[in-house]
């Protein structure tokens, strides 16, 4: 394949997991550190999960901590943008309890390095919900470093969120490339394998898979890190 990156999803694909139980872990930490400061757990947790969905509906008019933020200062007021520093904080330290709900696979960062040794743009395409010092943290978690991908897509730095395709076109965009160029590996049926509509080739990792829809996987070239590493190599194209 005429490759010039290839863009990973981080949750579930580099950094194993079990969804669920990592968000319900999530909201624990972080109603934790900001309960004694005075903020309800309940209404903390619903104010996050509105300003998720605000950011999965952005329409590419601000970016997705611009979103974010709108909603929580609508939901309380301007004071809680000085709680911003203590966010940041939060996931420089308590968040890092998480990793002990999440698995951990060599062959993530041994594929990742292999490819950007080859001389192949490796990039971190996790949906950007998250703040770029969060998501630095989890891929610390998977055994990897932020210097290990040439772009990282955050809520700082984005205007879309996955599953659409506008996402995967951004992206390809702030690399400088066009999507048949660029490859996107993810283990989310619904989230991950909608870049295909911009043109992009992806791979469908079955690790840690997701299947919301019941698609039939078979659609897309799928498998482990062994079989993954087949198709880079254009040795399978593993798709039954």
């Amino acid at each position: 394949m005429n490759l010039k990156a290839v863009l990973f999803d981080l949750d579930g694909t580099l950094l194993p997991m079990d969804l669920e139980i990592y968000t319900e872990e999530y909201f624990k930490c972080i109603t934790a550190r900001f309960t004694p400061l005075g903020y309800d757990p309940k209404r903390l947790i619903s104010s996050i999960g509105a300003g998720i969905e605000a950011m999965i509906k952005n329409d590419g008019s601000r970016t997705n901590e611009e979103a974010f933020w709108d909603i929580f200062v609508k939901l309380y007021d301007q004071s809680i943008l000085l709680q911003k520093p203590v966010f940041e904080d939060f996931y420089k330290t308590d968040f890092n309890k998480i990793k002990s709900v999440c698995g951990f696979n060599p062959e993530a960062s041994k594929t990742v390095r292999g490819l950007k040794a080859a001389g192949i743009r490796t990039v971190l395409a996790t949906n950007p919900i998250f703040p770029r010092v969060a998501v630095d943290s989890r891929i610390r978690w998977a055994g990897l470093e932020p210097e290990d991908f040439c772009l990282i897509t955050s809520y700082e730095n984005t205007r879309y969120c996955k599953p659409r395709a506008e996402y995967y076109a951004e992206t390809v965009k702030q690399l400088g490339l066009q999507p048949q160029e660029c490859l996107m590996v993810g283990n989310d049926v619904d989230d991950d394998m909608p870049a295909a509509k911009t043109g992009m080739k992806v791979f469908l990792l079955t690790n840690d898979l997701i299947n919301r829809s019941n698609t039939d996987i078979s659609l897309f070239p799928h498998g482990g890190f062994d079989e993954l590493s087949d198709f880079l190599n254009g040795t399978s194209t593993k798709s039954d």
